[in-house]
């Protein structure tokens, strides 16, 4: 919204949406893992992708639901090797 209408002086009132939006939108289904969704959004520099099931869309992953799942899981990553160290 900003580079497309703020950024070239336009106002929302006087811009249809066609004229901004992405007209071949990138998606996953839900079999996709948070690896490979951070891969998609850090290539092509989405900050949003959306879920599809079934035609419908099921949900929107954002960068920051994929960044706070990565470092919990290396926590637990982190925690099991502790547990194992000190037994």
């Amino acid at each position: 919204y900003a580079r497309k209408v703020i950024l070239h002086g336009k106002a929302s009132k006087d811009i249809p949406v066609r004229a901004i939006m992405s007209d071949r939108v990138l998606y996953v289904t839900p079999e996709r893992t948070v690896d490979e969704c951070m891969a998609i959004m850090t290539e092509m520099h989405f900050r949003h992708l959306p879920v599809i099931a079934d035609d419908q869309v099921v949900g929107i992953v954002s960068i920051g639901d994929v960044v706070k799942e990565t470092i919990s899981h290396q926590q637990f990553v982190i925690e099991q090797m502790e547990k194992y160290i000190t037994g």
